[in-house]
């Protein structure tokens, strides 16, 4: 017996699948009759190529996905290493695409990407490979195309992309792309590591100003920084469901002896790894604000902190102010200020207590969200810090903005006021400015003696840094008086 499918043109044209089988039967005296029987499986055929279509192809645009893609590239890959061919992989993600979407809505958004997808499509050759690979990004492979080829073509892309006009209703959009390139050849590893390398320099491209291409090289000091920052988002996922975070504070003392308070400081976060060093935030930060895992951290640090004051015996009694350091990313969140005052009720921490820390930078940038987010912690009777400030251009103007209870001064004028007019012109005026609008003011990167006894002429309010103490963990924490006790730090 023997099946086989066949493909039949009808007398009309219609073409049509039959599922033939066929067998002898034997008719006595060694005759044989051939008995063929056949199936229409048209429809069956149809929806089976249906099936295989979808899972290889996006469904909005029509172009491959991000699955065909991958395969693609291996193949690549796979060919430069046999023949020591050259190919092109690029990585195009959208710029402004989400203005499209939040003022049109999500049915103008994927017209945009269709069109695109269209525009697209003319402007390769016939023989290169384009996919989308999710929301508004496009991967395309240059097959027998070298670097610098390459690098004109996504400019040439990058042109028409610039130059296209998006119409919905009334209105008339243009967007940009950011491009990253990555050469495939028989030096290449594998093919997620070119993926890496593509993204990375996207995101390179964006960094520099988007609508614009960056090719990656090997020997590029930035995109070396990008690939450590996307190395630690694993790290700091598994940090965080893992708890390998752990909780540092550094105390911050009134500089006038007169005043009696209790222990005040701020809570810094480390990154303990697999055998068991302790990693500064600089390492991890960066990685958590870029790519979005800063709001996700400001959590894992306010919930375990106030299950630590709440679980050390009589320490309440000895603290006077607990400094927190809350992203950018934070303010935004709209589910922050509920989590905040969940914690509070289940720890049973006063709120009086508690003093959130929020950049200069990340206030301006979000000055709506925070003017609203401070408001509705300030009624709890929270306190709020503004972090570096002096940094920004329009420090002062901004600041009646703001209802904030101390002001950091950026310890980039503190160091070196003993030696730097300017510096010291900056925080004395910084410092004179808060007083006037009610504030206290707190100085950064106090490093000796002599910058404590100048700030304390200045009438500084508080000093904090390294020549007061070094971060310890949270379990050492100790009450220190200020630089007149020997407690101090010294040169």
């Amino acid at each position: 017996m023997n099946k086989q499918e066949l493909r039949q043109v009808c007398q009309n044209g219609r073409i049509i699948w039959v599922r033939a089988t066929a067998r002898f039967a034997e008719r006595g005296n060694e005759r044989y009759s051939l008995l063929l029987v056949c199936e229409d499986v048209t429809e069956a055929h149809n929806l089976t190529e249906q099936i295989a279509y979808q899972a290889s192809h996006d469904a909005l645009t029509g172009l491959a996905n991000r699955a065909e893609f991958d395969k693609a590239v291996t193949q690549a890959l796979s060919q430069a290493h046999v023949d020591n061919s050259e190919h092109a992989l690029c990585y195009l993600d959208l710029d402004q695409f989400k203005v499209v979407n939040d003022t049109c809505g999500h049915i103008a958004g994927d017209e945009l990407l269709r069109q695109l997808g269209d525009v697209l499509k003319k402007q390769l050759r016939r023989h290169d490979f384009i996919a989308r690979l999710g929301g508004d990004e496009f991967g395309v492979l240059m097959y027998d195309c070298l670097l610098n080829e390459a690098q004109l073509a996504c400019e040439q892309i990058r042109d028409v992309i610039r130059d296209f006009h998006f119409a919905w209703e009334d209105r008339s959009f243009t967007i940009g792309v950011s491009i990253g390139v990555s050469s495939i050849n028989n030096t290449s590893s594998n093919a997620v590591n070119l993926l890496k390398e593509a993204d990375a320099a996207c995101y390179a491209a964006k960094d520099k100003g988007r609508n614009r291409v960056h090719v990656y090289r090997p020997d590029d000091k930035e995109l070396a920084m990008r690939h450590g920052e996307m190395q630690w988002v694993t790290k700091i996922q598994h940090g965080l469901e893992h708890d390998r975070f752990c909780l540092y504070g550094q105390p911050i003392v009134p500089i006038n002896d007169q005043l009696d308070e209790g222990l005040h400081f701020e809570v810094l976060v480390r990154y303990r790894d697999e055998n068991g060093g302790i990693i500064p935030p600089g390492a991890f930060l960066p990685a958590a604000e870029r790519y979005n895992l800063a709001s996700a951290m400001d959590r894992w640090v306010i919930r375990h902190l106030f299950e630590w004051i709440a679980q050390k015996p009589g320490f309440l009694n000895q603290l006077s102010l607990c400094s927190i350091n809350l992203s950018g990313l934070s303010l935004t969140d709209e589910t922050m200020l509920a989590f905040i005052f969940e914690q509070f009720n289940i720890w049973g921490i006063p709120t009086h207590k508690i003093c959130f820390e929020i950049t200069e930078t990340a206030a301006i940038t979000n000055l709506s969200h925070a003017t609203t987010f401070i408001h509705c912690l300030r009624e709890k009777h929270c306190l709020f810090s503004l972090d570096d400030f002096g940094s920004g251009l329009s420090s002062f103007a901004y600041l009646k903005n703001l209802p904030v209870d101390f002001l950091k001064i950026d310890g980039l004028f503190v160091k070196d006021i003993l030696d730097d007019k300017v510096d010291l012109a900056m925080v004395k005026s910084i410092n004179e400015v808060g007083h006037i609008m009610g504030k206290k003011t707190i100085a950064e990167f106090v490093e000796n003696q002599q910058i404590f006894e100048l700030l304390a002429e200045l009438g500084v309010d508080y000093a904090q840094g390294y020549g007061i103490s070094q971060p310890v963990p949270l379990d050492n924490l100790t009450l220190i008086r200020p630089f007149r006790q020997p407690s101090l730090a010294q040169d």
